[in-house]
C-alpha cells in the first residue's frame, strides 16, 4: 500500500502542471506513433490480430477494476446533516471551547469547512464539523493530532470519516481533551496520504 500512497503524494504534487504535463503526453504519443509507422512496429499486430486482440483484452480485464478501485472513490460524493449539539435542549450548557479551519493538503487534496471543540458537559467533548467539504478517498479516517501541521505519531482515532461533505459530529473518546491536540486531521489510513487538515485555536 506504500507505494500507492507514494503515487498518490506524486499525482497530487504534479497536479498543479495538469494541462502543461497533459499536452506534452499527448504531443509525445503522436511522435511516438509517427515514428512506429515509420519502422514497421504495426506490422506484427496486423499479422497476428487475434494474439493482439487477446493481448489487449487481458491488459483491459486487469488494468480497469484496478483503476476502478483507486479513481471512483475520488468522484464519489456523499452528505450528511446531524443536528448540532449547541442547539440540543439536552445540552443547554453545551459551548465551544477550541476551533478551527480546514485546508486541503494540497491543490489535489482540497478540503474545506470549519470544525469547533464543544464541551457538553465537564471534561465531555464533541467535534462538530461545519459547511465541511474535502476530495473523497478510500479509507479516510477522523483523527486528533498533536501536531498543527496535520497527521502524527500519537493521533487519537476518532473513526472512519463519515460523509464527505455536510456538517455532523464526532463524540470523543472518555478522557481525551481535545484542547490538548493541535489539529483534526482527515487522513487516508490505506495509503498514509493527509487529505485536510483544521488547527485548532
Amino acid at each position: 500500500m506504500q507505494v500507492f500512497g507514494d503515487l498518490e503524494r506524486l499525482f497530487a504534487t504534479l497536479y498543479p502542471y495538469r494541462w502543461p504535463i497533459g499536452l506534452a503526453v499527448l504531443a509525445g504519443a503522436a511522435i511516438l506513433v509517427t515514428i512506429a509507422r515509420q519502422r514497421g512496429w504495426f506490422v506484427p499486430i496486423r499479422r497476428h490480430p487475434r494474439l493482439a486482440t487477446g493481448a489487449l483484452l487481458v491488459a483491459l480485464a486487469v488494468l480497469l477494476p484496478i483503476g476502478y478501485v483507486l479513481v471512483s472513490p475520488l468522484r464519489t460524493r456523499v452528505e450528511l446533516i446531524e443536528a448540532s449539539p449547541l442547539e440540543s435542549s439536552a445540552l443547554a450548557g453545551a459551548s465551544v471551547v477550541a476551533a478551527g479551519q480546514f485546508a486541503g493538503a494540497d491543490e489535489f487534496h482540497f478540503g474545506e469547512g470549519l470544525v469547533s471543540v464543544v464541551e457538553t458537559a465537564p471534561q465531555q467533548f464533541t467535534l462538530r464539523f461545519e459547511e465541511f467539504s474535502v476530495l473523497n478517498g478510500p479509507d479516510l479516517y477522523v483523527y486528533l493530532s498533536p501536531s498543527a501541521d496535520g497527521y502524527a505519531e500519537g493521533g487519537v482515532e476518532l473513526g472512519v470519516l463519515k460523509a464527505t461533505d455536510g456538517s455532523f459530529n464526532y463524540d470523543v473518546p472518555a478522557g481525551v481533551d481535545p484542547r490538548d491536540y493541535g489539529s483534526v486531521v482527515i487522513w487516508c489510513k490505506a495509503f498514509a496520504v493527509l487529505f485536510a487538515t483544521a488547527p485548532l485555536a
